[in-house]
């Protein structure tokens, strides 16, 4: 292969790398602005809360289990707050095992008492 040929070559696989990076970014683009708003804009109330509320600390416990600490945070505290805003009936409906995780496991290892990440030590 002379010195010509390899420099086409080399040409025309930077080319395919720069059209391939191009066509997924375009592709990503139109995918972030195609996406569907969300209309329900309204507060949660009965059965949807507790679904919403268990559906969370499933995704928490999830990055959890993924050592994914955090987003297990962000899930977590979004969990607390929708479970804070449960009466006490309405939390005897979320399983045991997702409570039991939810204000104890969970409270260990994010808990008040610990250092938020980025705070040094």
């Amino acid at each position: 292969m002379n010195p010509f040929d390899r420099k086409l070559h080399h040409l025309v696989r930077v080319l395919e790398t720069q059209l391939l990076f191009d066509v997924c970014t375009t592709f990503a683009s139109i995918r972030r602005v195609s996406v569907k708003p969300k209309t329900n804009n309204l507060p949660l109330t009965g059965s949807a809360l507790i679904k919403e509320t268990c559906r969370r600390i499933r995704a928490a416990r999830n990055y959890w289990d993924a050592h994914n600490n955090r987003a297990c945070r962000g899930e977590r505290e979004k969990a607390l707050a929708l479970y804070e805003r449960l009466s006490k009936d309405e939390r005897e409906k979320v399983p045991q095992v997702l409570r039991v995780w939810l204000r104890y496991r969970s409270e260990k290892y994010f808990g008040p008492q610990r250092t938020r990440p980025g705070t040094g030590r």
